[in-house]
């Protein structure tokens, strides 16, 4: 097994009311940056650092941002997650964050405020820290 991890984040951990909307969302959102599901049970689901289940008692609210390749990228992000089931909360376009930011916010079935960002040109000393823990 191996897993990958990014800069600060080890995951995120999302509560939803109905699994399969927000399945349904997820994979066609996450499709349009390139990503998929990577495992799936009828209990949860988790796309790299992202991991999904239905609420006990509790939905959670909060903001997540996905970085992307570029503008392109970004505005697919934001027509897919709107036919799936998504409310826009901001359409794709520059931002004043800092010059080249890049993004759309969506409002995911549960009211999550979901952000596809593409930082302007960049280099990345690596695509993601792989971490492969010690099997007895």
């Amino acid at each position: 097994m191996e897993l990958h991890r990014g800069r600060l984040i080890d995951h995120v951990h999302l509560r939803v009311k109905d699994l399969e909307k927000s399945r349904d969302f997820y994979r066609a959102a996450l499709g349009a940056l390139g990503r998929e599901l990577t495992f799936e049970t009828d209990a949860f689901f988790v796309s790299d650092e992202l991991f999904v289940d239905a609420a006990d008692t509790y939905v959670t609210r909060v903001h997540l941002a996905f970085q992307t390749d570029g503008p392109e990228m970004v505005r697919a992000f934001h027509a897919a997650s709107l036919e799936a089931g998504g409310t826009d909360n901001g359409a794709p376009g520059e931002r004043p964050y800092h010059p080249g930011y890049y993004a759309c916010f969506i409002l995911d079935p549960d009211g999550n405020n979901i952000e596809a960002v593409w930082h302007g040109p960049h280099q990345r000393n690596a695509a993601s820290v792989a971490i492969t823990p010690d099997m007895p």
